[in-house]
């Protein structure tokens, strides 16, 4: 008895932890899609008003503006392609560990491009914008290289993979249409004729037994000719008068 409790008691324990487990593994990936969402929206309010300053704020701020929207803008779409193509191609890990080093420098450049916004100093601002524009031009111009090759290498996968399945398609269709006409099938050969009667008289087949003369029941030296039938347009033939 004691051992069924203790077996029900280690049970009860194990589903407590077991559920306990997933309740965090639940909270956990809502609590990092909320995360994201928040980010992504965030992000999306960032840039837009990046994007108006650009527009509405003429000078240096609007300058640093629109150098902070391509710096992100670049550095976003090369992260979403190294991400999606290291799934499918492991040769890419070391293009992603180089884009790792190159966004500390573009975050770092981002930082400093979101300090100088808020600068009184215009005349510093605008001494300053000649090397924060080389700054960027360069992390952006690694960063779309980065992001191109990937793209050109998955690309020259899939050209690859397409020309294969085109070819081993036309190898299939090719061997669909290869068909034979049937072949014409052989004559039987022919039954061996059957041996010709001995000269004794006897026949390979005995005939059918014929009556004896005197059996034969007396038949007319003519056989009666067949009754005509009657047809529709023969005129009867008339009564002969008596008178």
């Amino acid at each position: 008895m004691e051992a069924v409790v203790a077996v029900f008691a280690l049970l009860f324990v194990l589903f407590m932890v077991l559920g306990a487990y997933v309740t965090v593994k639940v909270v956990g990936a809502a609590k990092r899609r909320v995360d994201r969402t928040l980010t992504q929206a965030r992000r999306t309010v960032e840039d837009h008003t990046l994007r108006a300053k650009s527009f509405a704020q003429p000078g240096p701020a609007g300058e640093l503006a629109e150098l902070r929207l391509t710096l992100r803008t670049s550095m976003r779409a090369t992260q979403e392609a190294l991400r999606a193509g290291v799934g499918e191609d492991e040769s890419l890990r070391e293009s992603a560990a180089l884009f790792e080093r190159l966004s500390a420098h573009g975050l770092e450049l981002d930082d400093e491009l979101k300090r100088l916004e808020s600068e009184p100093d215009r005349t510093a601002l605008a001494e300053r914008l000649p090397a924060l524009r080389e700054r960027t031009l360069r992390i952006t111009q690694s960063a779309d290289s980065l992001r191109w090759a990937a793209r050109d290498r998955a690309r020259r996968f899939a050209d690859d993979d397409l020309e294969a399945l085109r070819s081993q398609i036309d190898v299939e269709a090719g061997a669909l249409r290869h068909w034979t006409e049937p072949e014409t099938p052989a004559a039987s050969p022919p039954w061996p004729e059957a041996p010709a009667a001995a000269d004794t008289g006897r026949q390979t087949w005995p005939d059918a037994p014929r009556p004896a003369p005197e059996q034969e029941p007396d038949r007319p030296a003519i056989a009666p000719s067949a009754r005509r039938p009657a047809y529709s347009w023969h005129k009867k033939p008339r009564p002969e008068s008596t008178t």
